[in-house]
Formats: structure tokens, C-alpha cells, sequence
């Protein structure tokens, strides 16, 4: 039997083969995602309000707002720095809230919970016999970073002369 020469391909394939394994490699790497990226303003969420039929004057309002931060940097040491704003939607003006520190500064981590507001009793601004309002909050870091605004449902507010 004849031996039949073979031409050495080795090269050519072995070539071949790093382009096919080098485009998988970069196919893969830029597939896959890093962790994602920590949201660094605060997330907001009503979990309740009650009442939201009220008598002008009379009766306040709780509101409880859950919480959510990547930094855990929520909360003013100073209680002349507020640090959530409540806005009622009749009007033009902000309301401010201050909120203690939720962890001690400079310390990163995540943190989560719920707190209450109370809304101090609304009143009528026209003549009619009832208004309805609704109101935004929005809390801010101690880095300045606004959350997301959520409002709340419809508030009537009923005269108290009735």
C-alpha cells in the first residue's frame, strides 16, 4: 500500500480555530452584563393613606411611605434641612418635611423600611361646599438625589359647615 502524503493543514485549521474560539470568547463576554448598577436616588412607594374623605379643618392625614436606598444615605442630622417634599396639588408651594438620618453618615449600605407622615389638616381654598386634592412626595439623599414622585389617590375635602 502506497502511503499518501499529506499536506500539513495544522496552520490553516489552528487559525481558523483561534478566530472561531476568539469570536466565542468576545460573543460571551458581551453577552454577559456586570451586576447591575446600584440606583443611586432613593426609591418611593405609598403603602397606605387614610382618610382620604376629610372635614376642613378636622382631620389629618397618614400617609405611609415605603422606603428603598441603595446607600442607605437618607435623612438630614440637621433638622433644619428637610428632606421630603410634599406637595398638595392645589396649591403652588412645596410643603417640607425633615427626616433624621436613617444610618449614620458615611456608611453605604442598603436600606429599606416604611415611615409615617401626617399631614396637617386641609381646608378649602374656593366657596364651595367640597375640594378635591391629590398629594406628591418625593424624598431626597443627603447627596441631593430626588426619588421617583408618587401621588396619592383623590382626597375630597368636605366643608365643615355642611
Amino acid at each position: 500500500m502506497k502511503a499518501i502524503p499529506l499536506r500539513r493543514t495544522s496552520n490553516y485549521l489552528a487559525g481558523v480555530a483561534s478566530i472561531v474560539w476568539l469570536t466565542f470568547l468576545v460573543g460571551t463576554a458581551s453577552g454577559c452584563r456586570p451586576d447591575e448598577v446600584a440606583l443611586e436616588a432613593p426609591q418611593l412607594f405609598i403603602t397606605s393613606i387614610d382618610p382620604v374623605l376629610v372635614v376642613a379643618f378636622e382631620n389629618p392625614i397618614e400617609v405611609m411611605l415605603h422606603y428603598s436606598d441603595e446607600q442607605g444615605d437618607l435623612g438630614e442630622a440637621d433638622p433644619d434641612a428637610p428632606s421630603l417634599r410634599v406637595r398638595d396639588s392645589r396649591l403652588e408651594g412645596d410643603d417640607w418635611y425633615h427626616i433624621p438620618p436613617l444610618t449614620p453618615d458615611n456608611l453605604e449600605l442598603r436600606i429599606e423600611g416604611d415611615f409615617l407622615v401626617q399631614i396637617p389638616p386641609l381646608f378649602l381654598l374656593g366657596n364651595g361646599s367640597q375640594e378635591s386634592t391629590t398629594l406628591s412626595f418625593q424624598l431626597f439623599d443627603r447627596a441631593g438625589h430626588g426619588s421617583n414622585v408618587v401621588t396619592s389617590e383623590t382626597i375630597l375635602i368636605l366643608d365643615t359647615l355642611r
